[in-house]
């Protein structure tokens, strides 16, 4: 009986790993799909830069599950590093290239110098215990319009995605919250299978009927965009994957450096730190652990670093931070275990290598990811809401600084984007690029300015007055900003092998 229930976890735990492999995989593909026909490369280019993030993903997340915060949550690519790495792909030197596969390679080589020196950025500030200390001054007044934004500000990666195919987009987002929050409250047996495996019952129904719509040609006549948004064999990934293929340091040549493009990068870096950490509170939320204390923030950021460093080396052409969609599946699954994502990690790593399989993954139309990221990023953003709960909202000044950073993270980056979708570029041109992006994209990020915003006007507001203090909730988190005063973070934030003594966490 026993080893019947150790198969039965194990298997559920298997299932729930695939499952976030599976969640992970939009974000992978998309941002390879996007910055490689840029940078001239093709379909096997980008096979080859897709199953490189997905290989080095695995191990970054195994990484940070292991040794930086311990939390359950994968480490995948960023839309953050998006912009910079689009300027270097845009720098003049590469001008004068003519051969696609060679523009390629060097730009690719470009990102990474970029990559290495932004990396340290992270590197120092998480290591070196200083992020820590910023962490120390967050309220939970201050950290509900980082957390919020952080899930909320990725709106226009849900439904307008969806409406790019609106006839699988739609479905997925109907079943997955049919699945989520419907059959397990009407089914009598059976009832929480449907909930915690939502996404791959929703996700083989849907993929399905995108495949029948393909085979039966209901896309021929239809528009070329249309056809590489809900056709299941437009993605070009099985063709041009290898069937075993393993990722290696370098294996684009050696990385060019160029200051600008470096500062830019390095910015950018900051950005990620930012969003984050509102990714780590919001895990910690869901995965039923004690709120994470400044310092795990802290060392869970300088582990981060050091996946951008891998991602440099083996050239992924982006950074790397808190997969926000795994983050809303844990509220989804009801399950924050760490051994199911590092089995997910595992998944990764597995399928990068054997590139034909994983690339068969790849290929699910991506209107198919936007419906499941309507209800991933609705939860992260419910999150941050939820410490409400420890504010006095009867308080001006807390009403004040929640409605101001919100209306200021939200319009101030609407500006931004608008005016570079009109113009063709940001707010901020001048003739140096890297200086352009240093401006323009943290302004363009939401959580990033919502957080600044909502962080300094909480620890500079009439701090002198003493309801302050209780009204912006801080009491509530005393026992939480350090490691030691609660035997439950000892518990879940230790590392393992008893490396506590030798890395101890204040």
């Amino acid at each position: 009986m026993f080893l019947l229930c150790l198969i039965l976890y194990a298997a559920e735990a298997v299932i729930l790993g695939f499952q976030h492999f599976i969640v992970m995989l939009g974000t992978t593909v998309i941002i390879p799909s996007a910055l490689v026909p840029q940078m001239g490369g093709g379909n096997e280019e980008k096979a080859r830069v897709i199953q490189t993030l997905l290989f080095v993903a695995g191990i970054n997340t195994l990484l940070q599950t292991f040794f930086g915060s311990r939390l359950p949550v994968v480490m995948g690519g960023s839309y953050t590093f998006v912009a910079p790495t689009i300027s270097i792909i845009l720098a003049g030197r590469y001008d004068n290239e003519t051969d696609p596969h060679e523009k390629f390679l060097r730009t690719m080589r470009g990102t990474q110098g970029a990559l290495i020196i932004a990396s340290t950025i992270q590197i120092i500030l998480g290591f070196s215990g200083l992020w820590r200390n910023v962490v120390k001054l967050l309220s939970p007044l201050s950290a509900v319009p980082l957390v919020s934004l952080v899930g909320f500000g990725l709106y226009e990666l849900g439904f307008p995605a969806v409406a790019k195919c609106v006839e699988i987009g739609l479905p997925e987002l109907i079943l997955m919250v049919a699945f989520s929050q419907y059959l397990p409250h009407v089914l009598h047996s059976g009832k929480g299978v449907f909930g915690r495996f939502s996404v791959l019952f929703t996700v083989s129904i849907v993929w399905l009927y995108a495949y029948i719509l393909t085979i039966s040609g209901a896309y021929k006549n239809v528009k070329l965009k249309t056809q590489a948004h809900c056709r299941v064999d437009r993605s070009g990934l099985i063709g041009g994957a290898p069937w075993i293929s393993v990722p290696y340091p370098f294996q684009w040549g050696a990385p060019t450096f160029d200051a600008g493009e470096c500062f830019a990068m390095m910015m950018t870096s900051f950005i990620a730190i930012v969003e984050s950490t509102g990714a780590f509170i919001a895990a910690s939320r869901y995965a039923s652990a004690t709120m994470i204390p400044p310092s795990i923030v802290s060392r869970g950021i300088g582990w981060q670093g050091i996946g951008i460093l891998l991602d440099s080396f083996f050239g992924t052409a982006n950074g790397t931070s808190v997969a926000v969609e795994n983050v809303g599946l844990l509220a989804v699954t009801h399950v924050g275990s760490r051994r199911v994502v590092q089995i997910s990690a595992g998944f990764m790593i597995f399928f990068a290598v054997l590139g034909k399989f994983g690339a068969l993954f790849a290929s699910i139309p991506l209107p198919i990811f936007a419906g499941m990221y309507c209800v991933f990023f609705a939860y992260v953003g419910a999150c941050g809401l939820s410490f409400l709960q420890f504010c006095n909202l009867n308080s001006f000044r807390t009403k004040f600084i929640l409605g101001f950073s919100f209306f200021i993270g939200i319009s101030v980056p609407q500006y931004f984007n608008e005016y570079a979708s009109v113009s063709g570029h940001g707010p901020v041109h001048t003739g140096a690029r890297w200086f352009n992006d240093m401006i323009n994209v943290p302004f363009s990020n939401k959580p990033f300015v919502a957080g600044l915003v909502a962080y300094f006007l909480d620890n500079t507001m009439h701090l002198h007055q003493s309801a302050v203090r209780k009204d912006r909730g801080y009491h509530w988190w005393d026992k939480f900003r350090s490691f030691k005063k609660d035997a439950r973070s000892e518990e879940f934030y230790s590392l393992p092998f008893n490396l506590n003594k030798f890395f101890p966490s204040v």
